[in-house]
């Protein structure tokens, strides 16, 4: 399983999300380092100043305590012996061991400092000019602050890289999204209009590239229906001439010319086909239209006096179809399971997800597994179990025809014996 997602959007946000822990983290260190370092230094020294203001000249033995509460009041400062401090707040306040070492450097030996914090920051210090008295040092400005602005702030410059990765891959995606969408057409045998190159140069050149390449696949396309119109009429016009010389045959010689006009008929039915194949009705436009009326029009076309086929009509809801070519998808399967089988024939028709279906079945010798891919390939013809008629184009004609709706054509072998075929449609085109 991948847990990297492979979207262009999920891999920039991804990334936009990584290069921000990575600058969060540094950030921290940095403002450790410069700033709050620097800063803790410097409100160390100053305390360790004032400690040492607070016992110049002074005896501990015999501190006044009318001299402490003097000094109290002009400064904020007060000295407690240990029993005073601990009613003073000392008991509350916790022990600070890094702060504890930095002073015992500063003051020359064995310190300790307490913090607690209400109102404002206040710091006990024990210092070694006198172990047995507290010094309590108000420190204002020093508030645990609150980290809502900090979240804020860093919630806010989320959500703007976040938009600015959306904003800068949506308009990074927006012509590949045109390209893909040309090339399914293309692919479908749709010719758009000439894309507007723009994006980053990259992207400009691909769409330039493409471009040409749908130019020079259209213009091949017309190279192509023209040599088989042109073909197509070069043979006919001699197939004629030939039937209306058969026509004039003799009586005894009415074999030969059922014969003759046999092989006409054939040679018409595969020029047809070749047509078929190559037109595959690029120009008729999908309209919505009801599945079960089409497949119950051509059953009453190609339905033989003598032959059974049963219809079987399921729900399906308006689909958007290219009628003229599903009719002529659905006719040639119809036709080869007539050719194939003397049997009754069934067609189905039906919603599955999101495609509607037809099938048609028949009970003949099916046809061997190997050969069901290949024989959508043009020119490709079965085993005799199917026959050899025709150019072998009847299943290719049907997959371009079914590739053009975007949906699918599988063929499998009943258990029970006989060829099914089923032609899946999407509900949406």
């Amino acid at each position: 399983m991948k847990i990297l997602p492979r979207s262009a959007f999920g891999q920039t946000v991804l990334l936009i999300g990584f290069l921000l822990f990575i600058n969060q983290i540094v950030s921290y260190i940095s403002f450790a380092i410069y700033v709050f370092d620097p800063h803790q230094q410097q409100i160390n020294q100053l305390l360790a100043k004032q400690v040492r203001v607070v016992f110049i000249d002074i005896d501990d033995a015999k501190l006044s305590p009318k001299m402490a509460k003097a000094f109290h009041n002009e400064t904020g400062i007060g000295v407690y012996r240990e029993e005073d401090a601990v009613n003073f707040g000392l008991a509350s306040a916790g022990l600070y061991p890094y702060r504890s070492e930095q002073m015992s450097l500063l003051l020359g030996g064995p310190a300790e400092v307490r913090i607690s914090d209400g109102n404002e920051y206040l710091f006990w210090i024990r210092a070694p000019q006198a172990p047995h008295l507290w010094v309590k040092i108000p420190l204002s400005g020093m508030e645990r602050g609150s980290f809502s602005p900090l979240i804020f702030f860093m919630v806010v410059i989320g959500l703007l890289s976040v938009m600015g990765g959306w904003v800068f891959v949506r308009q990074l995606n927006r012509p590949l999204k045109s390209l893909e969408i040309a090339a399914e057409d293309v692919g479908r045998g749709d010719f758009p209009e000439p894309l507007v190159e723009r994006g980053t140069s990259e992207i400009m050149a691909v769409t330039q590239a493409f471009n040409h390449m749908s130019k020079g696949i259209k213009q091949l396309e017309d190279d192509r229906n023209l040599l088989m119109a042109g073909i197509s009429h070069d043979l006919r016009t001699p197939l004629t001439r030939i039937r209306l010389a058969s026509e004039m045959m003799q009586e005894q010689d009415a074999f030969l010319k059922e014969g003759i006009e046999t092989d006409i008929d054939d040679m018409n039915n595969i020029i047809d086909q070749f047509i078929d194949y190559i037109r595959h009705d690029s120009k008729d436009k999908a309209e919505l239209g009801d599945l079960n009326v089409l497949v119950d029009e051509v059953l009453n076309v190609e339905r033989p006096n003598d032959r059974m086929i049963e219809f079987h009509a399921g729900d399906c809801p308006k689909i958007p179809l290219r009628h003229v070519a599903v009719r002529r998808a659905l006719a040639n399967l119809v036709q080869n399971a007539l050719r194939y089988t003397t049997d009754e024939i069934e067609v189905f028709t039906g919603v599955e997800g999101e495609y509607a279906f037809f099938i048609v079945s028949d009970h003949g010798d099916g046809i061997p597994e190997a050969d069901i891919e290949r024989l959508f390939q043009p020119f490709t013809q079965g085993d005799t179990a199917r026959g050899t008629e025709g150019s072998g184009l009847g299943l290719a004609i049907i997959k371009r025809i079914v590739d053009t709706h975007g949906g699918s054509v599988v063929l499998s072998n009943k258990p029970e014996g006989g060829l099914q075929a089923k032609v899946c449609l999407p509900l949406k085109f």
